[in-house]
Order: structure tokens, then C-alpha cells, then sequence
């Protein structure tokens, strides 16, 4: 069984290459799994009782404006006792775009703690269960101590129902840090692939949640490294942390495809092989990135 959501697309939507930003792609599936959860008898679970535990993302090529809204295809994965999996495809013209897997768990918020599901509650999710296809490990690394640090504040429009920041904000937050991974701080990496006729391209992200991340005047901060290096591509691993007590409260993966004003992937700059020699990221255990699919442009 899957679920059909038509999300009209916002000229806003669009970022400075002329096509749908990535990070907005994480919002179209964010509508689809919030118009599926309206659909049903679980409905009082949001904005409640449901809490996004990690997002799985792969780009496959750009979503361009229209006036006619994309399709997301929403399936339901595993279910467990309080954890369900989600799988997406998003849609344009008959093509597919983007591919992404979800896992949320039921969150008792006072309590702080998940919570089991019930057997009602259980029963709707199950009845939609179908098998998902597992995505491609990235491997396992992590930000060591020589890092890129980018401090930003949190807007109060960062913030849904439950009162702190929305799940998809994140991926806005580790962008614009990666942005800023240019060789002294004065240029962006955006900047530079464009005064050299380059443009760079999300090919895949990950994101693991790990602790709520709340409205205040105090700056949060993302410390980035480079893990694997490829020919034409990187990955980009991050995290996103309370300088106030340490906490880490976010980590991602992003693959990075450097490609030429066409979008044909091109080996990789001189200015990131330099950042990966001045942030590198260590492996944490075994395991190879792998790019998949035709990447959307950053």
C-alpha cells in the first residue's frame, strides 16, 4: 500500500542554481508523512506523540519549478514495538527524483522518553508494511579535532508543534556550514566554484538525531570534516553541537559530487583537496561511502 502526496511547489523553493534546493526536498517529505498520518486513526500522534529519529536522502536529479506539484510516493516500512521505517519517492513528469527512508519512534514528551506503541495504533501501521529496500552504507566516521566550526542561531520560525527546532532545519543548518568550507574563511565554496566554472552537487545525506535542539539567543554550532575522498566526489561528515555543555545533538553525511556547468561530474578541486588535508575526518569503523544515483546541484 502506498500513499500519494501532491505537494504544489513555492517559487521560493528555488535556490541560486535555478532549481529546488535540497534541504526543500526534506519539507516535500515532510508534508507527505504528515498528510499520511492525517489520513488514518493515528492522527493524534502528531504533533504529539511522534519523533523523527533519522533521514536517509538520495538526490537522483533536479526538481525544477512548475506550476504542477510534485508527487511524493509514501511506503511504510518495518514497524516495531516503537519505531516505524518510511520509505519515499518523489516525482516529477513520470521521472524519479529523489529516493529517502525515515525512521520515527513514538515519544512520550513528558516523560522524555519513547513510548510503546498501542495495539490499535500498531495494527494501522502494520496493515501498510511492506519490505523497503535498504540504502548504501556511507561508511562510519567522525569529526575529529581539527574541524570546520560555523556558529548559527536558531529563528523562531526554526520551531514546529512541539516547540523546538523542525527535524528538517537541520539539513539548512549543515549546509550552511559546508558552504563556508572555503580555503581562509573570506570565500564561500559556492564562490569559488564559480569563479572557477564548477558547480557542486548533493548526491546523498544522512541524518541521526540525537538530542532536541531548542530556541535560544545563544549561537549552536556544526563542525564539519571530509572522510572519504573520491576522484569526483567527497563525503562530508557533521555534527551539531551545544557549545554550552558539549552535547552532540545532530550527525550527517553528505556526498558531494564536483561537477562542470552541465552537472557532468569532474574530478575535484584543488581548493577541497586542500580542506580534506586541513579538516579530516576519521573513520570510526569499517566501511566505504559509495555515491548513488545522478546527483540534484547543492
Amino acid at each position: 500500500m502506498t500513499y500519494t502526496c501532491r505537494v504544489p511547489l513555492r517559487w521560493v523553493d528555488l535556490d541560486a542554481q535555478g532549481h529546488v534546493n535540497n534541504a526543500v526536498v526534506a519539507d516535500y517529505l515532510q508534508e507527505a508523512r504528515v498528510g499520511w498520518l492525517l489520513s488514518g486513526p493515528n492522527a493524534h500522534l502528531l504533533g504529539s506523540s511522534t519523533m523523527v529519529v533519522s533521514h536517509q536522502v538520495e538526490y537522483l536529479a533536479p526538481v525544477l519549478f512548475d506550476t504542477r506539484p510534485v508527487e511524493v510516493q509514501l511506503a511504510v516500512g518495518i514497524v516495531g514495538a516503537a519505531r516505524f521505517a518510511l520509505g519515499y519517492s518523489v516525482v516529477q513528469d513520470g521521472r524519479l527524483l529523489a529516493r529517502a527512508r525515515s525512521m520515527l519512534c513514538l515519544f512520550d514528551y513528558d516523560a522524555g522518553r519513547p513510548r510503546r506503541m498501542t495495539n490499535a495504533e500498531r495494527a494501522w501501521f502494520s496493515a501498510q508494511s511492506q519490505a523497503l529496500d535498504p540504502f548504501a552504507s556511507l561508511g562510519s566516521w567522525r569529526v575529529a579535532e581539527r574541524a570546520h566550526t560555523y556558529g548559527f542561531v536558531v529563528r523562531w520560525s526554526d520551531l514546529d508543534p512541539y516547540g523546538h527546532v523542525n527535524n528538517v532545519r537541520v539539513f539548512d543548518f549543515v549546509a550552511e556550514a559546508r558552504i563556508r568550507m572555503g580555503p581562509d574563511g573570506s570565500d564561500t565554496r559556492m564562490q569559488l566554484a564559480a569563479e572557477q566554472g564548477l558547480t557542486w552537487m548533493v548526491a546523498r545525506q544522512d541524518v541521526d538525531y540525537l538530542g532536541q535542539i531548542a530556541h535560544r539567543t545563544e549561537p549552536y554550532q556544526v563542525r564539519s570534516a571530509i572522510g572519504r575522498v573520491g576522484r569526483t566526489s567527497v563525503t562530508i561528515v557533521a555534527q551539531v553541537e551545544d557549545p554550552v555543555d558539549g552535547a552532540v545533538l545532530a550527525r550527517t553525511n553528505t556526498v558531494l559530487v564536483s561537477g562542470d556547468a552541465s552537472g557532468r561530474p569532474v574530478p575535484l578541486p584543488a581548493d577541497m583537496l586542500a580542506a580534506a588535508q586541513r579538516w579530516p575526518a576519521e573513520v570510526s569503523s569499517a566501511g566505504a561511502a559509495r555515491t548513488l544515483g545522478r546527483p540534484v546541484r547543492e
